[in-house]
């Protein structure tokens, strides 16, 4: 097959000249090129230059579940048996990647080779700051870029209060585009189209946001299953169950997810800095190197708050992340747990000295 062929055939799905390099060895082992529409059981469905095959993944199946054929990796599949199978995947530009919700706090790779993270927040409900930053902290980490969708903004009662909803997500999100669409009229539709038009985009939320919905406004046709959401509490029924990679008719690919009820992190913490960018400019001003911003004398972030500089439900949401982030890493990582213990013991002798400083004071 002519290279000139694959290009036709893979370029709408973002095959590129660095793809085709990369892929030049498993081309001269007579390996077929394509790009994983979605994976469900071990089976995944992949777009090739022969159209759309049905392979096993059981090749790479490794234990770590963050080495696994997820949807957007571009793949090596064999050019027939029965059945068929996926011999390896081409190393990942960005990987979107959670921790699970199970004990043994696994990471879980959701979508790869990933230019834009689409964070999507009804607008029928009232929005979670702290969710957003979460998200928001996973998608810079995987190393797309974010973007937030607040959707159902013709559910917002005037102008107004929807300026407000805005400028409050803008602010929990420096550097991130915030933008209003509504499905049903087709607002906001061709700007978001505009933002996606340059690459492949993972569609993120809550069930319930209107995640399938805008996919069908963008894809222009009725693809994804919709369900409404339930009026007592505005959240959806899982109406996609796997991970699709979908053609946008004005260019770029979109990434379609179940809702996500929980998102753990999973060694995010230069997301997490990132996300809370202004947190990270003011420490740097601290007194002290490894101040904790919880009583230290010149400490610019405490600061910051008491002059009304930075809202203190930021700081507590960084100090929550952080934390969270930190029990994550150190469940996998022996010198981290060596760290956070290092960090009790020094903060149990400093307890301990100002305590008998006390004592000595009262006698």
């Amino acid at each position: 097959m002519t290279s000139s062929a694959v290009f036709s055939a893979l370029a709408p799905y973002g095959w590129d000249a660095s793809w085709a390099e990369q892929f030049s060895p498993y081309d001269s082992e007579g390996l077929l090129a394509g790009r994983v529409l979605r994976v469900d059981r071990g089976q995944c469905d992949v777009v090739t230059v022969d159209g759309v095959l049905r392979a096993d993944t059981a090749f790479v199946t490794p234990h770590d579940p963050l080495r696994v054929v997820c949807t957007g990796d571009w793949v090596a599949v064999e050019p027939g048996g029965n059945p068929r199978y996926v011999r390896t995947y081409l190393p990942r530009r960005t990987a979107f990647v959670r921790s699970t919700s199970s004990k043994r706090s696994e990471g879980q790779i959701l979508a790869a080779n990933v230019d834009h993270a689409v964070v999507a927040v009804s607008l029928a409900l009232e929005v979670d700051l702290g969710r957003i930053e979460r998200f928001l902290a996973l998608a810079w980490e995987s190393g797309a870029q974010p973007v937030v969708v607040l959707t159902k903004a013709d559910l917002v009662p005037d102008a107004a209060t929807l300026a407000h909803l805005v400028q409050d997500v803008e602010t929990t999100a420096p550097g991130v585009p915030v933008l209003t669409v509504s499905s049903t009229a087709g607002e906001g539709l061709d700007v978001l189209a505009a933002v996606l038009a340059g690459g492949t985009s993972v569609l993120l939320g809550q069930s319930g946001a209107g995640k399938s919905t805008l996919a069908n406004a963008l894809l222009g046709e009725d693809v994804m299953v919709v369900q409404a959401a339930r009026d007592v509490d505005g959240k959806g029924r899982h109406t996609t169950t796997t991970r699709n990679l979908l053609v946008l008719p004005g260019g770029g690919v979109l990434i379609d997810t179940p809702g996500l009820r929980g998102v753990g992190l999973w060694d995010a913490e230069t997301g997490v800095g990132q996300v809370f960018s202004e947190i990270e400019e003011l420490a740097a001003e601290c007194r002290f190197q490894d101040c904790a911003h919880v009583a230290e004398p010149g400490c610019a972030v405490l600061a910051a708050v008491d002059s009304g500089g930075l809202p203190e439900r930021r700081l507590d949401s960084y100090r929550k992340l952080l934390r969270e982030n930190q029990r994550i890493v150190a469940k996998t990582d022996a010198r981290v747990r060596a760290e956070i213990r290092r960090d009790w013991k020094r903060k149990g002798a400093e307890g301990r000295a100002a305590m008998e400083a006390k004592r000595g004071r009262w006698e």
